[in-house]
């Protein structure tokens, strides 16, 4: 339910675990309308307090305003088939493949942008020690579109972004797998056009994996790392499908 003072989404309880405040339900029928005065919040909320985290979920995820502006709508109707196309693009994409010192999906536009986020997650994890900070370039490139999508979700309530979000949360973890790939051979040509091989412990993955003892799992690291961006990048074709869905029946004439 939405806390009234500090309009935080949590599951119903006593009291706001963010500011504090009475979350408890009146319990004169008159006074359980919301504060804008309209029935189907209070219905919602009366709902949320007798099941609890089902309804809470699903306003939550699939939220929809009262009325959806026509021209916005079909704008992200667009915007859904591009980023679909796109997504199956990736998917069909070889992570094992290199071709020149560089996987295809490594030659995407996404890839300098996650390269950026990948580069200041070193930083970011760095005051935690070597290994955290040689992790922290993957985690970086996974933690940003992770926070995007939340922020959509929880801040701005704009779930059809979100399901943005998950798409480029998905497409960060395949272009990881590539790098975890090639965790042993090392023949990928890194940032500063050398490979693993010429500077030995640039590599990031090879590092990660010798440290823990799993080089030789890295294929499959690689493979259950693409597996979990495709699955997390058809997750928000389907959410997205859904949300559009639901925001196609509260057009505004």
């Amino acid at each position: 339910m939405r806390c009234p003072g500090c309009g935080f989404f949590q599951k119903p309880e006593s009291l706001c675990k963010r500011c504090g405040a009475s979350l408890q339900m009146p319990s004169s029928p008159a006074a359980r309308y919301a504060p804008d005065g309209t029935r189907a919040q209070a219905q919602k909320e009366a709902a949320w307090d007798e099941e609890g985290w089902g309804p809470w979920l699903n306003e939550l995820l699939f939220y929809v305003p009262a009325a959806i502006d026509p021209i916005a709508f079909y704008g992200r109707v667009l915007l859904y088939v591009v980023f679909l196309i796109w997504g199956l693009q990736f998917i069909a994409m070889d992570h094992t493949k290199v071709v020149g010192g560089y996987p295809p999906i490594n030659q995407s536009f996404m890839h300098t942008v996650n390269l950026v986020f990948h580069e200041a997650g070193h930083v970011l994890f760095a005051p935690f020690g070597r290994f955290m900070m040689v992790l922290g370039g993957t985690l970086g490139q996974w933690l940003i579109p992770f926070i995007v999508m939340c922020a959509f979700v929880f801040k701005t309530r704009d779930t059809f972004a979100a399901t943005v979000g998950l798409w480029w949360l998905g497409q960060s973890f395949m272009d990881a797998a590539p790098y975890i790939n090639d965790a042993r051979a090392e023949q990928l040509v890194l940032l500063g056009g050398v490979t693993g091989r010429d500077v030995p412990g640039y590599h990031d993955w090879n590092t990660i994996l010798r440290d823990l003892g799993w080089l030789q799992y890295d294929h499959t690291i690689a493979a259950i790392v693409n597996a979990i961006g495709i699955i997390l990048m058809l997750a928000s074709f389907a959410w997205g499908a859904y949300v559009l869905t639901m925001q196609q029946r509260h057009l505004s004439s």
